[in-house]
């Protein structure tokens, strides 16, 4: 017998040159991904200030449900999400259909006007809608002047009207952002298609929800996720554009976190509780949405 060492094969020779690729990637993800979530998980169960943690068991989650202004976080971020969400949705759709149209002119400068909010800062954009709904902003200077308000109003200081401007930067923002989805997936449908339904009698009504909404279906899906996950989420528009208020009426759960861990006395074991009670809610939420939509017609 032969004690030759046997040659790698190629395919092998691919494989560790693969992983080799991979590895510092994979590295820096559990690094800086993956420990500090474990890291967050332990202390989610630990009570106690700066470095002196003690375990506590399950205190943190039993006190969120006991804490009224997080609970408060919770409804203004499920108002947020069940009037945000659909509208945005519906409205993307209904624009990628649109601008999906072969005759129409200038269609490459309208999608790239619905589309660039979504490229400017969180930041500065939810400072703009502030400046906009101030007293003295843009809107109450044209609702005043066309009269349709005696006077200024104080949207930013009313509970509804607040949260009514964070859903309307919402919706300004990301709806060009979900179109682009939408978009891609009608230009993946052939034109034969329509035209058959066209010659059989189809309405443009019973074309859109027989045709166009069945073959998005999977789209819709991803970006119903995505923007689920994103308003669970909400932090940027609440801390700059309300600040929460008034009285942490537009407050969001993200938003209570961070006030949790920079803003009050810091209390990072009680912040990563509620932490993972988001990630929960997002994790049930598109397991819901997945299951809904893999049920086949």
């Amino acid at each position: 017998m032969s004690n030759k060492p046997r040659k790698m094969t190629l395919e092998k020779k691919h494989n560790l040159t693969g992983w080799a690729f991979l590895a510092p990637a994979t590295f820096l993800i559990a690094v800086f991904s993956f420990w500090p979530m474990i890291k967050a998980l332990v202390l989610s169960f630990q009570t106690g200030k700066g470095t002196n943690m003690q375990m506590a068991g399950f205190t943190n989650y039993i006190r969120m449900f006991q804490d009224d202004v997080f609970i408060q976080s919770i409804k203004n971020t499920f108002f947020y999400f069940v009037l945000q969400v659909p509208i945005m949705l519906a409205v993307a759709l209904v624009l990628a259909c649109i601008l999906n149209k072969k005759d129409l002119r200038f269609k490459g400068f309208f999608r790239t006007m619905i589309f660039l909010p979504c490229t400017t800062s969180l930041v500065a954009y939810s400072i703009i809608f502030r400046s906009l709904f101030a007293n003295d902003g843009l809107v109450n200077y044209v609702l005043v002047n066309f009269g349709i308000l005696d006077k200024p109003y104080n949207f930013l200081t009313q509970p509804f009207a607040a949260k009514m401007v964070i859903i309307l930067a919402l919706l300004w923002r990301w709806t060009g952002y979900n179109m682009v989805f939408f978009l891609s997936g009608l230009q993946n449908i052939e034109s034969s298609v329509y035209e058959a339904a066209k010659i059989d009698g189809a309405s443009a009504i019973q074309t859109f929800f027989k045709i166009t909404v069945p073959v998005l279906k999977p789209t819709i899906l991803l970006t119903a996720i995505m923007s689920t996950n994103g308003t669970l989420q909400l932090f940027d528009e609440s801390i700059n554009l309300t600040d929460g208020g008034p009285a942490n009426a537009s407050i969001s759960m993200s938003h209570y976190i961070y006030n949790l861990c920079f803003k009050y006395v810091p209390n990072f074991g009680y912040a990563a509780a509620m932490s993972f009670f988001i990630l929960l809610l997002v994790a049930v939420l598109a397991f819901i949405q997945m299951r809904v939509g893999d049920k086949r017609d």
